[in-house]
Parts: C-alpha cells; structure tokens; sequence
C-alpha cells in the first residue's frame, strides 16, 4: 500500500510559493501569516530547505539511504528511508520514495530534497496523535519559525557523528517557545528540531532531528528524539544483475544514533 502525504505537501508548497507571489491563490490552502503574507521575502532558512533543487548533479537509477531512527515515544523505529532519483536531479519531481511501510506518494511541488517534505509531515502526524491537537496548527508553527529568519550558521559534521564535511550548515529552531497554546501541550514546549545541509553530500541533506528535552529543559536526556540521517548511495538501480553496492566517500555519515 502507498503512503501519502500529497494534502499536506501542497499545504508546504504553497506557503513556500506565496513568499514570492500574491497571496490570493493560495487563500484557500494556507492560512494567513508571516511565512505566507504577499511581498515578505524569503528568508535565507527557508530558501536553503525548500526552494534550492538539492538533488541537482544527481544520476537517473541512483538511490539516495537514510538511517532513520525514532527513539519514541509513541514507538521505536530503526528503519532505512530510501529516495529513487528517476529523472535527472529530479529535475521532474518523480522520485520514488519508500520505507518500511512500503511506497510513500510525496508528491512534486518543491525542488527540495522529499526527505525534508517526509520528515516534516511525520513530525506533524505524530504531534496530532500525541497532542490531541490540529495537524495544520502544527505546521504553520514550524512554517512561521522559519519564516522568522532563524541563523544559518557552520557546524562541525564530525561533531555529530555525521562525517567529515567542509561546509557543513545547521538551523536549528524551536516553534512552540512562546506558543500562546502551549499550556495545551506543555511536555512540546521545548522541543528542538535541527536540520543540517551540505554541499558535497548528494541530495545536499545530511540530517533532520527533532529532540523533546527531558526534565528542566534538559536536552542530553531528552524525552524523545528522531532523526534521519544521510547513510549512502546506490548507483545503476535499474541494471538487473549489476552487482551494486553503497557507494560511500571515506567521511561518509555513520548511521544516526
């Protein structure tokens, strides 16, 4: 069965969209704010997630690994995501994307890495089914931190287990500080979502984690942390019999931990 996540996709689609036309077309799809009011300019963050096409240079039949790992709760998760480039750099949007579960549909609109699309929209799912609360409201909170124009700022890969990279970057935002609502869901106040980028990784996506601190904000206990983590490639897919293996650089990223 194929998991799909297109209602949820346009909603990002068009919220980055309206950063650079009116407004009144996508009315019916988003609701009004910062990230989606017309003549607001794109911020630095939300350009380098969603309006660069990150799986430019790479190869038709190459497949893109991710470890993903979900320490929960509500559940553990080891699992590998796996992203299929079919047309060039996915310069078509048809790549297949699939886990454990099977085909997952998330659909063109963006010329970002899908992995930050399906990364996004579990996040959203699984805060409904905790919360109790409403999917869309979840999403504008984290479409508005990045619309507030969080730092893009130089990590060091090595420092998170994730290889050697030279230009590696991060943004690192926490939507619900200062939520009006958070009272309703206090345990999510703090959570902390990074998201780290670089140049010379195919697909440019080298990690997403999110991290609900424990205790008194405590974040080397959290409660609960995900991530999906870049793990390696595979090339010449479509050749029965082609014997391929990952191909890994030296400093290719470990799996997440």
């Amino acid at each position: 069965m194929k998991r799909t996540y297109g209602g949820s996709l346009r909603a990002w689609a068009v919220a980055c969209a309206a950063l650079t036309m009116s407004v009144g077309a996508a009315a019916a799809d988003a609701p009004a704010s910062a990230a989606s009011a017309p003549g607001v300019e794109i911020k630095p963050a939300e350009h380098l997630l969603f309006m660069q096409p990150h799986m430019n240079g790479v190869e038709p039949q190459t497949e893109l690994d991710y470890a993903v790992d979900y320490s929960g709760p509500p559940s553990r998760v080891k699992d590998t995501l796996r992203v299929l480039v079919v047309s060039p750099g996915n310069n078509k949007n048809d790549a297949h994307v699939s886990d454990r579960t099977g085909d997952v549909n998330v659909p063109g609109g963006l010329p970002c890495n899908p992995v930050i699309i399906y990364f996004l929209e579990h996040d959203i799912v699984e805060m409904e089914q905790l919360t109790g609360g409403q999917r869309r409201y979840f999403q504008q909170r984290v479409r508005m931190a990045l619309a507030a124009g969080p730092a893009i700022t130089p990590v060091s890969s090595e420092s998170l287990g994730l290889g050697k990279h030279a230009k590696a970057q991060q943004i690192v935002i926490q939507p619900y500080l200062n939520d009006p609502n958070a009272e309703r869901f206090i345990k999510y106040t703090g959570k902390r979502y990074t998201f780290v980028m670089a140049d010379d990784v195919p697909g440019r996506l080298l990690m997403i984690r999110t991290e609900v601190p424990g205790e008194g904000n405590d974040f080397a206990h959290p409660l609960q942390k995900e991530t999906i983590a870049y793990q390696g490639t595979l090339k010449n897919m479509s050749q029965p019999g082609s014997g391929a293996v990952p191909v890994k650089a030296p400093n290719a990223p470990r799996a997440s931990r």
